[in-house]
C-alpha cells in the first residue's frame, strides 16, 4: 500500500520535537508499506532554516525506508505571529505543488494531521487529483485555542477559518481525534456523523525508554550536572504564547527556599522574554536549555525527580493531551499535571501524578512542597503511569491499529 503523508512538522533525523509520525511511518515502512511524506523546511520550536534548504522550494530526502520531500516555509515562521501565519499558508501551496508535480506517482490513501488546519486544503485538492480519498486527523483544536489565547482576534478570518475547517471535515473519509474530547467536541458542536470519527491518540516511545531504563546512570548524570541535592522538576515542550511558562517563573520564586530546581527544556517565541524576566526576578532556581535530541531529551527525564506538563488556563485547552506526558510516563516519573479537563482525567486515572491549577503559585508550592519528602510516592506514582501508558499507549501498538483503519478505508474505497 502506498501512503501519502502530509506532516508540516515532520522531523529530520535526530530533531528535538514530538517524533509520532517519525516512529508511526517506520513500523508501516517495516511492514511493507511505501510511505511518502511532504513535510516543512521549519521545524515548529524555533529553529531556523537548515543551510540545505536556503534558496530552495523542494528538497527530495530518504529518512530510512520513508521517502520525504521537504518543502518551502517562509522563514518569517517563528519570527511573530503574523509570519506564522503565512509560514502555515507557504507550506500549504508549497506541499500542494509537490504533491502534484513532484512525487511523481498514485497513492492508495492521503493522510494529513493538523495544525495547521490549512493543510486540509491541501489534500483535499490531491485527493481529487490523485482520485484517493484522505483521513484527517486532529491533533489541536487549533482554532479554538488560537481564538482563546488572544492569538487569533479578527473576525473575519475566524469566521472563514471554521467554514474552511467544516469543508475540511465534510470532504475527509474519516477523521482521527488524539483525545475523547476532541471527539465530543465535533459531534457536539460540529455536527460530524460519530460512525466518521476514529481514536488513535498520542503515545509512549518505549523502545528508547526501556533501553535507557536498563542502561542509563542517571545518578552520574545528575553528578556531572550539579544536581546531586537538587529536586529537578522538568518541563519539555515549546516555550510559546500558549504554554504559560509564566507560571513557572512564579513558582520558582515560591519555592526559592527549597532544593528545588525547575529546568526547562526546548524553544519557542516565549524563550527569550522568559529568560529575561527570570534575570529581571533574580530567580536562581530555574534552568533553561534548548530543544535537544529525543535520546537526550529522554536522559534529562530520567534523570530528573518529576516532569510536567504545563498549558495556559485555557477552556480550550481541556480538551488536549499533552505530547510530553506519555514520554514522562514511559520513564517512570510523576507528571505535575498543570492541564484541565482530559490531561487532568488522564493522570488522575492512571495514578500517575499530581494535578495543579494552572497559573496557580500556590498549588504548585503546596504540591511540589508534598514531593520532596515523599520519595515512595515519587516511585509509587511513576510504576503507575509507566503500566497505564504500556497498556493504553504504546505507540508501535498504537501504529498498527492506525495502520488497519487505513487499510480498511483504502479497501472500502477499492470495492467502490
Amino acid at each position: 500500500m502506498r501512503i501519502l503523508l502530509i506532516h508540516k512538522d515532520f522531523l529530520e533525523e535526530n530533531d528535538p520535537g514530538g517524533s509520532r509520525f517519525n516512529e508511526m511511518t517506520k513500523v508501516w515502512s517495516a511492514m511493507g508499506h511505501e510511505i511518502t511524506v511532504l513535510a516543512g523546511m521549519m521545524h515548529y520550536n524555533g529553529t531556523a532554516k537548515g543551510e540545505e534548504y536556503k534558496g530552495k522550494y523542494f528538497v527530495n530526502k530518504q529518512q530510512g525506508a520513508v521517502n520525504v520531500w521537504r518543502c518551502h516555509v517562509s522563514e518569517s515562521y517563528n519570527k511573530n505571529f503574523i509570519g506564522r501565519f503565512w509560514g502555515y499558508f507557504t507550506f500549504m501551496f508549497s506541499a500542494m505543488w509537490a504533491g502534484l508535480f513532484r512525487t511523481k506517482k498514485n497513492f492508495d490513501i492521503i493522510l494529513v494531521t493538523s495544525p495547521p488546519l490549512f493543510v486540509g486544503i491541501t489534500a483535499y485538492v490531491l485527493s481529487r487529483v490523485k482520485r484517493v480519498p484522505y483521513i484527517f486527523e486532529i491533533r489541536d483544536l487549533w482554532l479554538e485555542s488560537a481564538i482563546d489565547t488572544g492569538v487569533l482576534t479578527n473576525k473575519m478570518f475566524i469566521k472563514l477559518s471554521f467554514k474552511v475547517e467544516a469543508f475540511i471535515l465534510k470532504k475527509a473519509v474519516i477523521i482521527n481525534v488524539l483525545t475523547p474530547a476532541f471527539r465530543d467536541e465535533l459531534i457536539a458542536k460540529k455536527n460530524i456523523n460519530p460512525d466518521k470519527i476514529i481514536f488513535i491518540p498520542n503515545g509512549a516511545d518505549f523502545s528508547l525508554s526501556d533501553e535507557l531504563l536498563a542502561t542509563f546512570d542517571s545518578k552520574a548524570f545528575r553528578r556531572s550536572l550539579g544536581w546531586d541535592n537538587r529536586f529537578v522538576v522538568t518541563y519539555v515542550g515549546a516555550h510559546g504564547v500558549a504554554n504559560g511558562l509564566d507560571q513557572v517563573l512564579d513558582a520558582a520564586e515560591k519555592l526559592s527556599d527549597t532544593n528545588v530546581l525547575f529546568l526547562l527544556i526546548g524553544n519557542g517565541m516565549a524563550k527569550e522574554e522568559l529568560m529575561l524576566s527570570a534575570k529581571k526576578k533574580n530567580i536562581t532556581n530555574i534552568e533553561f536549555l534548548p530543544a535537544v535530541s529525543k535520546q537526550e531529551v529522554f536522559k534529562y527525564i530520567l534523570a530528573s525527580d518529576i516532569g510536567a506538563s504545563i498549558l495556559k488556563k485555557t477552556d480550550a485547552f481541556k480538551t488536549v493531551y499533552s505530547n510530553k506526558t506519555f514520554d514522562y510516563m514511559a520513564c517512570k516519573k510523576p507528571i505535575l499535571m498543570a492541564i484541565d479537563g482530559v490531561s487532568k482525567k488522564l493522570v488522575e486515572e492512571a495514578g500517575a501524578g499530581t494535578y495543579v491549577e494552572p497559573e496557580n503559585a500556590e498549588e504548585y508550592d503546596t504540591v511540589i512542597r508534598k514531593y520532596l519528602d515523599n520519595s515512595e510516592l515519587i516511585v509509587h506514582q511513576g510504576e503507575s503511569g509507566y503500566a497505564y501508558a504500556k497498556s493504553k499507549f504504546d505507540r508501535i501498538v498504537l501504529a498498527e491499529e492506525y495502520l488497519k483503519k487505513i487499510v480498511w478505508v483504502v479497501s472500502k474505497n477499492k470495492k467502490q
